[in-house]
Order: structure tokens, then sequence, then C-alpha cells
């Protein structure tokens, strides 16, 4: 029983790891937005840097008991989603109902990731 729930918690960290990963990644691309269109570019910069440094090694930490596969689709589908939510609600970028109906896609695909692994 023990072993069972070892490897329940490590799935379950590996988990929550892959989805703060995801969160990162949304990091970076912010950062460079913010290093272009404000004062801040050294502000930008650094948060695209540390972004990219969390993602990554959390993206590591995630793909010890995740399927690199799985891993990375949920990884770029988190930053893709999340990005381009931001992008529309804060910067301006172009939406339209198919732009949103494709997010909605990725996260679904995301989900269904999630509950096949």
């Amino acid at each position: 029983m023990i072993i069972n729930v070892e490897i329940y918690r490590r799935n379950y960290l590996s988990w929550f790891y892959l989805i703060l990963a995801g969160i990162f990644e949304i990091g970076w691309p912010l950062g460079l937005k913010l290093s272009q269109t404000t004062n801040k570019f050294a502000l930008g910069i650094g948060i695209a840097v540390i972004s990219m440094v969390l993602s990554g090694g959390l993206l590591w930490l995630a793909q010890k008991e995740i399927s690199i596969g799985t891993a990375y689709a949920v990884w770029t589908g988190i930053g893709a989603a999340g990005t381009f939510i931001i992008g529309t609600l804060y910067f301006n970028d172009p939406s339209s109902f198919l732009r949103y109906f494709g997010v909605i896609l990725i996260i679904t695909g995301v989900i269904v990731l999630k509950l096949a692994h």
C-alpha cells in the first residue's frame, strides 16, 4: 500500500510541476512584450529569462513521471492558451469567434491528455 501512495504522490507532484511550468511558459512571451511596449525594457527581459528558466526546470521535473509527448503538449497548450488570453485582454490582440474556438480546442486537448494519462 505504501508503494501505491508513493506512486500517486509522485504522479500528483509531476502534474503540479507541469501546470506550474505551463504558467511560467506564459511569463516569457509576456516579459518580451512588456520589454517592447513599456519603458521597462530590463524588467521585461528579466521576467522573460526567469520565466524561461523556471518553466524549463519545472518541465524537466514533470517529465520524470509524465511521458514527453503528453508533458510537451500540455506545457505548450497552457502557454499558448494563456498567452492568447493575456494578449486579447491586455494588449488588444485580435480576437474572433474562431480564435476563441481554437483556444477552447487547445484547452480541451490538454484536459483529454490529462484524463488519458
